[in-house]
């Protein structure tokens, strides 16, 4: 594999477990809910395809499956070191417990959305560049992308929010998860130019 390969799959697989992570906050943004995760995360579309890119299809599959396994041992071991009683001189464990013990709910949901999304981004990624054109690199991109965000926005918010929050409140996480993934797409857009294909 070559150093662009694994840098590319490292800071896919950084991006997936910050979301994850930064997903455990609600923020209130331009009058919207959002999950702060989705400012990290849409990045992670934009580094699948270039995974693709380089080293195939059957490498972006696996590497998007690691990812998710790699995030839910995450969330176990965030669960096992708040399950551990912690040392009488550190005051935080409280802190601690309330601010990385893993809602498991929205670790679910955000494995599933993560899996099913990406797998369809990598489905049409690859149709366009086998069936349409090898040219137009952006427009693989962005194609993959408009198919892929709305749907994983859709799994994650009504798999993590769905009945615990008002439903205007999970449309409002939704929409602005789709209008920021969507922005982030335009911005990170540029980086498929970043390597060649492989």
């Amino acid at each position: 594999m070559t150093i662009p390969g694994v840098l590319v799959i490292s800071a896919y697989i950084a991006a997936q477990m910050l979301s994850d992570v930064l997903s455990l906050k609600i923020a209130w943004v331009a009058g919207f809910s959002i999950d702060v995760g989705t400012f990290t995360y849409p990045f992670t579309f934009t580094l699948r395809d270039l995974v693709h890119k380089l080293l195939g299809r059957p490498a972006a599959r696996t590497v998007i499956v690691a990812a998710g396994a790699i995030n839910l041992v995450m969330a176990a071991l965030f669960a096992f070191a708040a399950w551990l009683p912690a040392d009488p001189a550190w005051p935080l464990q409280r802190e601690f417990a309330a601010v990385l013990s893993p809602v498991w709910r929205i670790v679910v949901a955000s494995i599933i959305a993560e899996l099913f999304s990406e797998l369809v981004d990598t489905e049409v990624y690859h149709l366009w560049v086998t069936r349409i054109t090898r040219r137009f690199q952006w427009a693989r991109v962005l194609v993959s992308n408009s198919i892929s965000i709305p749907l994983d926005s859709l799994i994650f918010c009504w798999g993590a929010f769905g009945g615990v929050f008002p439903i205007a409140t999970v449309w409002s996480i939704f929409w602005a998860n789709v209008l920021v993934k969507g922005a982030v797409t335009l911005v990170s857009l540029p980086g498929i130019y970043l390597v060649r294909e492989g």
